[in-house]
């Protein structure tokens, strides 16, 4: 059975930062795409960033600039580097693989306030 592991999320102060790490088991996960979304209290769930198997990346308008998504095939990882958080970024984030099937990590939260 797959299993995503995210680790990473915690309480900074607004222009902080913190790096979310998402680890998969298994051998090959080459040919996914890999990806972070996020749902704060009250609202829907929305893409926060998306990287392909061919390395092409994806982002949400109000991350752009600020957020960085990359992948290691070797260690079935990927990560979301996120600098300048701010109090609308809180939310709980979920790792997210797919391509014919879709797997998803058990969520991390990240609150930014004062």
């Amino acid at each position: 059975q797959v299993q995503l592991v995210e680790s990473g999320g915690g309480s900074v102060q607004p222009g902080g930062s913190l790096r979310l790490s998402c680890a998969a088991s298994g051998s090959n996960y080459r040919t996914y795409t890999m990806g972070w979304y996020r749902q704060a209290p009250g609202k829907q769930r929305e893409l926060v960033a998306i990287i392909t198997s061919g390395g092409i990346t994806n982002y949400a308008d109000s991350v752009k600039g600020r957020f960085t998504i990359t992948r290691d095939n070797a260690k079935n990882t990927v990560s979301l580097q996120m600098n300048g958080l701010q109090p609308e970024d809180t939310a709980v984030y979920f790792c997210n693989f797919r391509n014919f099937v879709n797997y998803w990590g058990q969520g991390a939260q990240v609150t930014v306030s004062t």
